[in-house]
């Protein structure tokens, strides 16, 4: 049956298309500004702007492996099958302009962003470093953002009650 709803698709590629356009711009100007493994205090003691380069998953998972050719491999590999499921999806659900698929095209340009990183140099820039009180949370970037903004969004979502749950109570 064809849906007689208007897409919505375009809004949402938008979305991924503008995420990863500021993911590219910022790692593009922390690259040219900041000398690998420098820092700029944005808020002193709780926020800087930093320059690392992460060779493993998130969090730094796998950096140091033995094997880090098989460890980019399968980096690259999971994370472009797990932007193109998510694709698949935002496809299908094209027509609505939900929560979900707001979440989902945040997810699919944190994953295009660091895949790209991965394959054009490598390794991912991360460079957002937060410390909040003696917890210093691992550097990050703006595609990690969209990832982590994006699962969080899907879980609120699936936590809230659906409108036809409630009227068949």
């Amino acid at each position: 049956m064809i849906s007689l709803a208007p897409r919505r698709l375009p809004w949402l590629l938008l979305i991924s298309t503008l995420v990863v356009i500021a993911d590219r711009c910022t790692k593009v100007w922390v690259a040219a500004h900041i000398r690998l493994g420098g820092a700029i205090p944005v808020v002193p003691g709780i926020l800087r702007i930093t320059h690392w380069t992460n060779e493993g998953a998130a969090f730094s998972l796998f950096a140091d492996s033995a094997n880090p050719h098989l460890v980019h491999g399968m980096l690259v590999g999971f994370s472009s099958l797990a932007a193109l499921a998510v694709l698949a999806v935002m496809v299908y659900l094209g027509d609505r302009f939900t929560m979900t698929t707001v979440a989902l095209s945040l997810v699919f340009a944190g994953a295009i962003g660091n895949v790209h990183d991965r394959i054009a140099y490598g390794s991912v820039v991360d460079f957002i470093e937060v410390h909040i009180f003696r917890y210093h949370w691992p550097d990050f970037n703006v595609a990690d953002s969209a990832i982590c903004v994006g699962a969080c969004l899907l879980m609120i979502d699936a936590l809230l009650p659906k409108p036809e749950a409630a009227e068949a109570e």
